[in-house]
């Protein structure tokens, strides 16, 4: 049986994510922050080190720096101390050698560092018990960076080491995108906010919660505009408000062909509609476009196709404008399943499913039924099962592909 809300004309979701990405609007600018606010953040341009790292040669360990031809020698004086941050600056002969520390300059006379646990020491001298090579426990100039290397490329985000590598080169700001400011608001009259009391017919809008934490775990500034009355004026007033100093806005409800739907009308009518409705389960009903600069996305309101929308539709759009230059894949496996799954042909289907893995090997299991309005489905989910859009029901023990939801295995 083929899926009834599926139809020929219906953009897959690799059609839809090319036109979408090709029909963002330009990246937002970009700021300097210090170091220690960078984490996390797109570099807007390349970062070359000014230096070299290390800049100067030295110890890898607490020791002796010595010429390696006199490690071979029965005793050796020990003339000196090179400390980190205070390093010994006199000449060292052959015959001669240096205390020195961890990180301490070596001397251009020494070209080796002996670890002291492999000396016997006897009064002002040593007597190096096993023989080193050149250059052997020494860290050379530029071991780690090398001046005018590219450290990061434009579009990295950077990690905790990163920020780590940059301060190690004496970099106290960096460019990076500014970020998204995103609003979004639901409208149905049948929600109503937390802290109100639902009448006959009323739920509670859990997609504004939803929606506000996605947003935050994609870095993005995000505003809230709460629930929009079901009415043409309503929505359209809301849309240009937020269009005046958002760089996207998202929406959930109203996208599909019901009485109260308004919102493709007044895109239309305010902006412009790029795509409506792709072949996808749950979310069918997306609606792309955009309002002068700001991009537009209408989600359904069903909770689950919220979360499937956003995450395989919305959030690519929003990695390519906060400066990503390479795609943020997420982690893809493949699994077994340990149920018969249903699936009609048509559309591409993101199943809730729970992975497991057993010595090695994963398997995967449906959370239970898959309606789009069980947003219990998504909390007990670590993967969606994904379905390809021209296969049908799947048998215990086949393989199929999962995307992992923010977890490891």
């Amino acid at each position: 049986m083929i899926d009834s809300c599926a139809t020929p004309d219906l953009l897959t979701l690799q059609q839809a994510l090319s036109q979408i990405l090709s029909a963002l609007p330009s990246q937002p600018s970009y700021e300097r922050l210090s170091l220690k606010k960078a984490l996390n953040r797109i570099v807007y341009q390349d970062i070359q080190s000014a230096i070299d790292i290390p800049s100067f040669r030295n110890s890898s360990m607490d020791g002796y720096a010595m010429h390696s031809t006199d490690s071979k020698k029965a005793d050796l004086n020990v003339v000196g101390t090179s400390w980190a941050g205070k390093p010994y600056t006199g000449q060292i002969s052959h015959g001669e050698c240096i205390r020195i520390f961890t990180g301490a300059y070596v001397p251009d006379d020494c070209d080796c560092v002996v670890m002291q646990e492999n000396i016997t020491l006897i009064n002002h001298s040593i007597k190096v018990n096993q023989a080193v090579n050149a250059n052997e426990n020494i860290r050379n100039i530029a071991d780690d960076t090398k001046k005018g290397q590219t450290l990061f490329m434009k579009g990295d985000a950077l990690k905790s080491a990163d920020i780590g590598l940059l301060a190690s080169c004496g970099v106290a700001d960096v460019a990076v995108f500014k970020k998204m400011t995103v609003g979004y608001f639901s409208t149905g009259d049948e929600l109503v906010s937390i802290g109100s009391q639902p009448a006959l017919g009323q739920i509670f809008d859990s997609n504004r919660y939803t929606l506000h934490a996605m947003l935050e775990e994609a870095g993005v500034i995000p505003v809230d505009m709460g629930v929009i009355a079901d009415t043409p004026d309503a929505v359209e007033a809301a849309l240009l408000a937020a269009s005046k100093h958002c760089n996207m806005i998202i929406t959930s409800g109203g996208v599909s062909v019901g009485e109260a739907d308004f919102i493709t009308d007044i895109l239309a009518k305010i902006g412009k509609i790029n795509l409506w409705k792709i072949a996808i389960k749950p979310g069918k009903p997306l609606v792309f476009g955009s309002i002068n600069d700001t991009a537009f996305f209408g989600l359904p309101g069903n909770p689950v196709s919220v979360m499937v929308t956003f995450k395989q539709v919305v959030l690519p759009a929003i990695n390519k404008l906060m400066g990503h230059q390479t795609p943020q894949q997420p982690i893809t496996l493949q699994a077994t399943t340990t149920d018969n799954i249903k699936k009609q042909p048509g559309r591409i289907e993101f199943q809730r499913g729970i992975a497991k893995n057993i010595d090695g090997n994963i398997f995967v299991s449906p959370t239970g039924w898959q309606g789009s309005h069980m947003l219990s489905s998504m909390s007990k989910a670590n993967c969606f099962i994904i379905l390809e859009q021209h296969i049908g029901d799947i048998s215990k023990g086949q393989t199929v592909n999962i995307q992992l939801l923010g977890v490891s295995l």
